[in-house]
């Protein structure tokens, strides 16, 4: 049988595990066990924020439209809550960026709810 020479294959593998490892310091960036490491730290980190940012944009959508709706006189819970009476289906997304850069249109808006 004849002799195999693995070195090629080797070196092919840690080179795609150190082109995922730019921009890490010390051993993370260059020794194969740590970059391992950190490779797999990362994409679980990444897997979960995905998620994550779902749930920060919703937060952050439900304080602008709090902070509009208090201009008008009502809460939060309390306009979604009319909107909700009044079969009005607009998602926080939308009344977020209707509060922001269209606000006499939002105060329309809060306006058909308090009816």
């Amino acid at each position: 049988m004849s002799r195999v020479k693995r070195g090629v294959t080797t070196k092919a593998r840690h080179k795609r595990l150190f082109a995922k490892t730019v921009g890490m310091k010390a051993g993370r960036r260059n020794q194969v066990k740590l970059a391992t490491q950190a490779v797999l730290k990362a994409g679980t980190n990444a897997y979960i924020d995905r998620r994550r940012k779902k749930r920060d944009f919703r937060g952050a959508w439900i304080i602008s439209i709090n902070a509009a709706c208090r201009l008008y006189g009502l809460s939060y819970s309390g306009f979604i809550k009319k909107l909700a009476d009044k079969n009005i289906e607009l998602n926080r997304k939308v009344m977020s960026e209707m509060a922001k850069t269209q606000p006499e249109t939002f105060a329309e808006l809060v306006k058909q709810v308090s009816k």
